[in-house]
This record gives C-alpha cells, structure tokens and sequence, in this order.
C-alpha cells in the first residue's frame, strides 16, 4: 500500500505581541480624550468656571420697598448696577459682619469704573430694632468713602417676610425672653445680580472670605 504524503501547511502570518508599555499609553490618550470632551463640555454649557452657585437660567430680582437708613422712601430696582445682595441684622455677632466686611475688600478690589457700577445692600432681617439711624450707624462702619457707602434698608413686617422668600432667604427670631435682646436665625447667603436686574449666583458667607474668586465672579458678570 502506497502511503500518501501528507499536503503541505501553509505558514501563518507571525503574531505580533504589543508591549504592554504601547497599550497604557494608548489607554492613557484614550482617558485624556474623553476627560478632554467632558471638560469641553462643561465650558461650553458654562463657559466661565463660577465660584458662587449658579442660576441656571438667570432669574429676575424682585423687587421690594422700604425705608433706606436716611430715612427716605427706597424701592430696590437693581438695574443699572451689579448688586450684591444680604439679608442681615445688626445685632449679628459673626456672620453679618464678616460677610460685610468680605464684600467690602471685594469692591477695594474692583478698578474705580468698577466700583462705581457696583452696590453693595444689606437689608435687615430684624426691622423693630434696626431702624434707619441704626442702620446708618451700622452700615458706616463699612467702606473707606462715600463712592463705597454700603445700603442699609428697613423692609417692615409682613412685607419682610415676602420679600425674604421670594429670595429663597429664611429668618427666625430666637427669644431669649427679653423683648430687646434677641438673637436672629438666617440664610447667610449673599445674592449677586447684574445691572439687568438678573440674580446670577449667591455665595455662602463661608466662601466670601477667598476674595480673589468672588472678585473673578462679580467681573465676570459685569461684563
């Protein structure tokens, strides 16, 4: 019996083994790319990388009457000026004056066309004790000139409490069982709104005191 040569195998290609060290970089550019896209993004849905918490979208600031701390009839309507706005009082131990006196560095810090478009208004959240001359007194203790004279207003009860909620800001009184002192309970949140009346974002009196980033925020909504 005649044996039959078995048919000839075909080589195959060689097999190529990639270094480990080409598949991390590859993977390496891949994470870039899509950290990379996320990034882009993100500045495209919010270009300018805010400090404060954003309104998305703006919202109209409403608008409120009272009494300014000279005594004169004082209706708030933003427009025309970036604002920064607190609701406060001034028998605050802490909270009221640091965020004040952070508010005022910022403004030091803005160029003099800046400044002059820019207010700073404090509305006082305990309207039986903080009366305009009150007020003056207390505002004056912030700002190094007239041009950075501070806003001290008196919102009387109920219009008080309206006007702090449609701010989303919050107040309680903490009685101690004295009719004079008292402490005050509130939202420490400042309120920024742009010269078209438009609330932009709020800071936590917590985040005031980096006045290089609330500078960076008040510019970029002045512009």
């Amino acid at each position: 019996m005649t044996s039959q040569a078995p048919e000839s195998v075909q080589d195959s290609p060689p097999i190529t083994v990639r270094p480990w060290y080409v598949s991390l970089i590859f993977a390496l550019i891949a994470v870039a790319a899509l950290l990379g896209g996320v990034w882009l993004y993100a500045r495209i849905q919010n270009p300018f990388p805010y400090y404060g918490t954003t309104y998305t979208p703006p919202q109209t600031a409403p608008a409120f009457s009272g009494s300014d701390q000279d005594s004169r009839a004082y209706t708030f309507a933003p427009q025309g000026k970036t604002t920064a706005l607190f609701f406060g009082f001034t028998h605050c131990p802490t909270i009221c004056p640091l965020t004040l006196t952070y508010l005022d560095k910022v403004r030091g810090r803005l160029s003099p066309a800046q400044q002059k478009d820019f207010q700073i208004v404090f509305v006082s959240i305990d309207p039986e004790r903080d009366s305009p001359a009150q007020l003056k007194s207390y505002v004056g203790f912030f700002g190094t000139s007239p041009a950075s004279k501070m806003l001290g207003v008196n919102v009387p009860e109920p219009q008080l409490a309206a006007v702090a909620r449609s701010y989303g800001a919050g107040y309680s009184r903490a009685d101690t069982g004295s009719k004079t002192e008292y402490q005050m309970n509130h939202t420490t949140a400042t309120y920024l709104i742009d010269r078209r009346g438009q609330l932009r974002l709020l800071w936590d009196y917590t985040q005031l005191s980096n006045l290089e980033r609330v500078q960076a925020d008040i510019q970029e909504v002045m512009r």
